[in-house]
């Protein structure tokens, strides 16, 4: 499946090549930090099927395996973008399925980090949910399909 993305502010975009039955759902209190979100979505990719447009900053960061992991976001903006091996030239980039334009066709096949996940996180479907804001009407929930 061929995807595009980009950052927040459009300084930094990419397409690519992608199989869709990759997408992992990880519950790890880095990504939890780094995303600033309770999980963060993302897809594997092989570097050379990834185009990119635009120079991310990289941010290393070392596990507590002492695994180092590179984290691309976009200088201007902030949008996280993906994470890649430290050493030597990248050859999977793990890309943050929140900048991809077409993220609502690329459903999560496995999540990972269980332990970390919030208690909550498999409740949310019977909480309300407003269509926009607030002030928005609440939405129907989505029936089994």
């Amino acid at each position: 499946m061929q995807i595009t993305g980009q950052c927040h502010c459009g300084a930094i975009s990419f397409t690519a090549l992608v199989d869709p039955s990759r997408v992992i759902v990880c519950h790890c209190a880095d990504c939890q930090v780094f995303s600033g979100a309770p999980f963060r979505a993302v897809l594997p990719v092989p570097a050379e099927q990834v185009q990119l447009t635009g120079t991310p900053t990289h941010y290393v960061k070392v596990a507590a395996s002492g695994n180092r992991r590179v984290q691309a976001f976009c200088p201007a903006c902030g949008t996280q973008l993906y994470a890649s091996e430290a050493d030597g030239p990248p050859k999977l980039l793990n890309l943050r399925l929140g900048c991809v334009a077409e993220r609502e066709q690329l459903t999560p096949s496995v999540q990972i980090w269980g332990v970390s996940a919030m208690p909550w996180a498999g409740a949310l479907e019977a909480v309300p949910l407003h269509r926009e804001g607030m002030a928005s009407p609440l939405m129907q929930p989505h029936a089994p399909g």
